[in-house]
């Protein structure tokens, strides 16, 4: 998908600074327990609790705290009712920011993710600003020296669409419901996946061009995904290699 940004590869990049911060973790099982509570707790015949679990256990969260996280799911242990909310709003520069929360309070999440928005130089939006621009995808990143002869071979075959260069890894992109099979194809040829996850695509990309702009951006979407209900920050912004280089990511 030409024009895709790279906010895919620098999520993966900012996914070390998140386990350091110990959040990354939690929010993972989170997003298993919501999985397996809408759509039931076997992977094979839930394709979103696929997707999670596969996440989670690719960020070396232990087996045995998905498995409790699916049981609270699926109200054989007790848990947390969560629900599901999507803010809108924008970045500096104009970029749109869609943020996916779970949350058992929807009043106090709603009260801080405005604040973020307004301490962080960012501005929140009412609902249908920008999610227009966006559609759900299955992004798959591979790593660079993995030969695209091969990744080609494997991925296309087993559903995906698209497979570009994203400076240092391999972007292929794919409808989500074959977000789980393309990932199985890739494991089962032996092809290494950095991450793979069902993210929201924009259609339109805007290119910061300045480290400063870069981190006015960057500081929004950082403060916002420090947030232990936000769960994902999806962005519409471009990030050239020359000014990636400058920014502590």
């Amino acid at each position: 998908m030409s024009g895709h940004s790279k906010w895919a590869t620098i999520k993966h990049k900012k996914g070390a600074a998140d386990k350091a911060r110990g959040k990354l973790f939690a929010k993972l099982i989170r997003q298993v327990e919501v999985a397996a509570r809408e759509g039931g707790g076997d992977p094979d015949s839930n394709p979103t609790l696929r997707t999670m679990f596969q996440k989670a256990r690719d960020n070396s969260v232990p087996l045995d705290t998905i498995e409790r996280a699916i049981k609270r799911g699926t109200g054989e242990l007790e848990g947390v009712t969560y629900e599901s909310i999507t803010y809108e709003g924008y970045a500096p520069n104009g970029v749109a920011l869609l943020v996916e929360v779970l949350t058992d309070n929807r009043n106090r999440t709603g009260s801080e993710i405005k604040t973020i928005f307004n301490r962080s130089g960012g501005s929140l939006a009412e609902p249908g600003a920008v999610a227009w621009q966006f559609e759900r995808r299955g992004v798959i990143l591979v790593p660079g020296e993995v030969g695209e002869d091969d990744l080609m071979l494997v991925a296309l075959d087993a559903g995906a669409e698209d497979i570009v260069d994203d400076g240092g890894s391999w972007r292929v992109t794919c409808e989500p419901s074959s977000l789980s099979d393309v990932r199985a194809a890739l494991d089962e040829a032996g092809i290494p996946v950095e991450s793979a996850e069902a993210s929201m695509v924009s259609s339109t990309v805007i290119a910061l061009e300045t480290a400063e702009a870069a981190k006015a951006v960057l500081k929004v979407v950082d403060a916002l995904d420090d947030h232990d209900d936000v769960q994902a920050v999806h962005a519409n912004f471009d990030i050239p290699e020359s000014v990636l280089e400058a920014v502590e990511v």
